[in-house]
């Protein structure tokens, strides 16, 4: 009986032990690349206005946001308004060359007047930014020193899911934190980052690790921490880094031109679903749908139409929408670039030159790719189709193809973009000036079919007018 304990404790113990050794060990990679990382302090000069106003109260520690807004709300109404004195944030960074390069997130140095830069070894250096590119969230700055220790660039693309991950930064402030993770995805498109293939991890992230490194296990760094997803302002087990491969390519331009500049092809795009696979004969979902194509782009040129699904680009395949802009976001301007698409079934190849993103693409895309919603009483927008269209849609004459659609009867009844409108209960819609008309006639409170054509096929859909 004891001889069967004896073992038992000796197959626990070398069980752990051979676990333990399964386990990587962070202490020379983290003896070698700390030195590396720096702390980065930022101050915004408050307005000269502001100098002689009170000062800003102070509330208890710990106070919820909601709580605190409504104080401060309070005693501004009571006549003890203030104006915010200078503000300040803390970030991370990383040094890439001995002569004082540093890179760290554009979010971290936005607006700021001041760049303070804190070494491993306490020495404190102002800094001056070099460049910043707000689309990829990358900024290079930089401080006047030599012989700097500086990191190892490693290739983002060799990453694989399920690999060990570490992160050192200065969350909440705290210098030199060092977490560790796994790659928990690659390729993510986040909200505000379509041009940034995220590297998604479990690496405990919080605030004040913006802008620091991810190394890999070789100890080279692989990406930059910039965004957590959470519910709480904490780390809940989703962060995001930046792939090294798209910060050097900004690195590069700032270095040559001050700026970085993105490729751009001038469409809207959508994710396909299975309701829209199986409606445009696919066999599963993939690619990017376009849904709007903007004016003067370098897709409108190449005749590119809503309705399209590009499922290529230059031979790399788009599973989902989110691929699709990062990798025109990296192509050189003015290159040429091949597309593949699918249009009304059948698989075509279209040729473009890759154009450069406007600075105000967004503005130019509700501006101008999107007339503002008519006062219609459907709350759609329409227009004539061009022979093109007519063509690739099979419409050779009369009907009005919809380019937008906000809330109203047209969006309850199921209407969508790029529908071709060709008759509302027994009226021929002709162009978008018979459409116009056609609708201030309709009755209200009484359902009228309105037929449509949509992916080559016509359908009724049943609209009502409430006014």
């Amino acid at each position: 009986m004891f001889n069967k304990i004896k073992w038992y404790f000796f197959l626990v113990v070398l069980f752990n032990q051979n676990a333990l050794a399964q386990l990587p060990d962070f202490t020379e990679m983290v003896k070698t690349n700390g030195v590396a990382v720096v702390n980065i302090s930022t101050t915004q000069k408050a307005p000269p206005e502001a100098e002689n106003a009170p000062e800003e109260p102070q509330l208890p520690e710990g106070m919820p946001p909601e709580m605190e807004e409504f104080f401060k709300r309070f005693l501004n109404e009571q006549g003890g308004g203030y104006v915010p004195r200078d503000t300040t944030s803390l970030g991370s960074g990383f040094i890439i060359s001995p002569d004082g390069y540093i890179l760290t997130n554009h979010h971290v140095v936005k607006d700021a007047d001041e760049i303070v830069v804190k070494f491993s070894d306490r020495r404190e250096l102002l800094a001056k930014v070099i460049g910043s590119d707000a689309r990829t969230d990358v900024a290079l700055i930089k401080v006047e020193a030599k012989d700097l220790p500086a990191v190892t660039i490693g290739e983002p693309n060799k990453l694989q899911v399920g690999e060990w991950v570490l992160a050192i930064g200065s969350p909440f402030g705290f210098e030199q934190s060092v977490t560790a993770g796994i790659v928990s995805a690659k390729g993510r498109s986040l909200p505000g980052g379509n041009y940034v293939p995220f590297i998604q991890t479990d690496v405990a992230i919080n605030p004040g690790n913006s802008g620091g490194p991810l190394f890999n296990m070789e100890g080279k760094v692989v990406g930059i921490n910039s965004q957590i997803y959470s519910r709480t302002g904490g780390f809940m087990g989703l962060s995001f880094a930046i792939p090294m491969d798209v910060v050097m390519n900004v690195v590069d331009q700032i270095k040559a031109t001050g700026k970085a500049a993105h490729g751009w092809l001038g469409v809207q795009i959508q994710d396909v679903t299975r309701e829209l696979a199986e409606s445009f004969g696919m066999k599963k979902p993939q690619g990017a749908l376009v849904s709007k194509v903007l004016p003067g782009s370098p897709a409108e040129k190449a005749a590119l139409q809503i309705g399209d699904i590009i499922t290529e680009f230059n031979g790399q395949p788009i599973e989902s929408s989110g691929d699709l802009p990062p990798m025109v976001g990296i192509t050189p301007i003015n290159n040429k670039a091949t597309l593949k698409i699918i249009r009304q079934g059948e698989v075509k190849t279209i040729d473009f030159k890759v154009g450069l993103l406007p600075d105000e693409v967004d503005k130019l895309a509700d501006a101008k790719a999107t007339p503002k919603l008519p006062h219609n009483r459907l709350g759609i927008s329409v227009i004539d189709l061009t022979s093109e269209q007519r063509k690739s849609l099979e419409v050779p004459k009369n009907g009005v193809i919809v380019q937008d659609v906000g809330k109203g009867p047209a969006k309850d009844a199921g209407i969508q973009r790029g529908d071709v409108i060709l008759r509302i209960q027994n009226n021929v819609i002709s162009d978008t000036d018979d459409f116009e008309k056609t609708v201030k006639k309709l009755p209200a409170g009484k359902s009228v079919a309105m037929l449509v054509q949509r992916q080559g096929s016509p359908v009724f859909l049943a609209i009502k007018v409430d006014k």
